[in-house]
């Protein structure tokens, strides 16, 4: 009996086998990456996605873009995430569903990983596509704040929104699955989210503000390039909003597939907390003192400006955007070098201005000033904007002030025209970029940082011919009849007399 017990068979010592576990659900994980990266929605959009970015980065023609506002920047990186969720959701959602399409879910019983690590390797198969969006989005604020032409801050918590949509996407794809096994769960969920979007937008006008913020992106993109610190954007607080979101997702999905770890439920109580403070943390608007401080911005900018001297001129500008004042002083002065008169040694005093902001998506006009010698300029700069700000310059070279020129219809604009497009380096490209219509024929409006200016059809034949010709023969011209051409009561015929123009053969409409 003793040799028996001497001789016990050895108890071999436990496998660990959560290590195991883990590389098996990281393994399932990559290969479902690899097939959702296959799949013709996500592969299409991705490639969509990665495009827009490269072409803005290498062939934009917009020269915006040489001057980015980088609180703008930012935000302009969002809505292309939210259509890559879209395609996400729904290729994760058909992809959690394939056993069942296929008949296999009875197999998975005899097999050892547990359908909740499954779950978990579904929504670990999104991540690689996460950080793709991650990696576009660093490219695309990278290049633009490595720009000379940049001004502003932006914000890491708005970069983190279209990798987080990403995810979310890929949660929600994932609980779908969970909630309503059937292959149409997924489009279906796509269709009355958007349609409920829509719905309350159309309804509440975009303006009940903790509601705007439930959607994942809220970008309010497009509108005025204001300072950072008037924007009023909860965007911390979104993201977590985000983050808590996707993570409450996936633990709720990790549960109805059978998880029930201590682990799983302290995560499940920790994303339902991170999302409520998200939540209460972006749904007060501020909208009172926010309306308040960029009605002040608007009225008085001075109290909140720096001032520095170029040459003759002095130069205005809000804290973010000191970098630009060396070339509104370099249009000036070129402007200004082809002035006759007293306008040639003026003083100006350029003034960087908003107009009155209620929401970031509105783009409202600024009222031109009647202050003499004053000339305002904005907040966006390059392209087209160059020579609207030279129109501005030459505006109040002519006509003394900005009120003067938005009620100007007579033989000056000539003048004002001339001098603002003759300084540019494609004068006629200018032309057109300048006028409403992008025609360099015919009666129209010239846009400047106020108000624009009229030209006639008489008026706008007579800037064409000018800038057709060489600049410093018409300077000379424009020079030695500078009292003539600036006052009102000088005629059309007589202008295109003095600048060497030929006579219309036809009178032509006025402005």
């Amino acid at each position: 009996m003793s040799t028996v017990m001497d001789k016990a068979l050895a108890v071999p010592a436990p496998v660990r086998t959560d290590r195991r576990r883990a590389s098996a659900v990281l393994a399932l994980a990559r290969f479902e990456a690899r097939e959702l990266a296959l799949q013709i929605p996500v592969f299409v959009f991705f490639l969509l996605y990665i495009g827009r970015a490269l072409w803005n980065l290498f062939f934009s023609e917009e020269g915006m873009y040489d001057y980015p506002v980088l609180q703008n920047t930012d935000r302009a990186t969002e809505p292309a995430a939210f259509f890559l969720g879209i395609a996400v959701l729904i290729c994760v959602n058909a992809a959690a569903l394939r056993s069942r399409r296929h008949g296999t879910d009875g197999h998975f019983d005899v097999l050892v990983m547990e359908p909740w690590r499954r779950t978990v390797a579904h929504m670990l198969s999104v991540v690689p596509f996460a950080a793709v969006t991650a990696l576009v989005v660093a490219v695309e604020y990278g290049s633009a704040a490595l720009k000379p032409g940049a001004v502003g801050h932006g914000s890491l918590a708005e970069l983190a929104v279209g990798p987080l949509v990403v995810l979310l996407s890929g949660a929600l794809g994932v609980l779908i699955a969970r909630l309503f096994p059937s292959v149409a769960g997924g489009p279906l969920v796509v269709v009355v989210g958007y349609a409920a979007l829509v719905v309350t937008s159309a309804v509440t006008g975009q303006s009940v503000h903790w509601l705007n913020w439930l959607q994942p992106i809220d970008s309010e993109d497009g509108g005025v390039a204001i300072p950072s610190d008037l924007l009023g954007r909860p965007a911390a607080w979104h993201a977590l909003y985000l983050a808590g979101l996707t993570a409450l997702l996936l633990c709720v999905a990790v549960l109805l597939s059978g998880g029930r770890t201590r682990m799983l439920k302290a995560l499940t109580v920790v994303a339902l907390g991170a999302t409520a403070a998200g939540i209460t943390g972006q749904s007060p608007s501020h909208e009172a003192s926010l309306t308040a401080a960029r009605t002040k911005a608007s009225h008085a900018p001075a109290t909140s400006q720096s001032c520095a001297v170029h040459g003759r001129s002095t130069y205005c500008s809000f804290p973010e955007w000191t970098a630009w004042r060396d070339d509104w002083a370099a249009v000036v002065d070129r402007v200004q070098g082809f002035a006759g008169g007293a306008a040639a040694g003026a003083r100006l005093t350029v003034r960087q201005r908003i107009p009155v902001i209620y929401d970031l998506t509105s783009d409202s006009a600024i009222t031109p000033l009647s202050t003499p010698g004053e000339v305002t300029a904005g907040t966006r700069w390059g392209g087209a904007r160059i020579p609207e700000f030279a129109v501005g310059v030459a505006s109040v070279l002519v006509a003394g002030d900005e009120q003067a020129i938005s009620q100007m219809c007579d033989a000056r604009v000539v003048t004002v025209m001339w001098l603002a497009l003759a300084t540019q380096d494609d004068p006629m490209t200018a032309l057109r970029r300048v006028r409403l219509d992008d025609s360099i024929e015919g009666s129209n409006a010239a846009l400047s940082p106020t108000e624009p200016v009229s030209m006639s059809a008489e008026q706008t034949r007579i800037v064409r011919d000018l800038l057709q010709r060489p600049r410093y023969s018409v300077a000379t011209r424009v020079k030695a009849h500078w009292t003539e051409l600036t006052s009102p009561k000088t005629s059309e015929a007589r202008v295109a007399e003095l600048l060497g123009v030929p006579p219309a053969t036809d009178k032509g409409e006025s402005c």
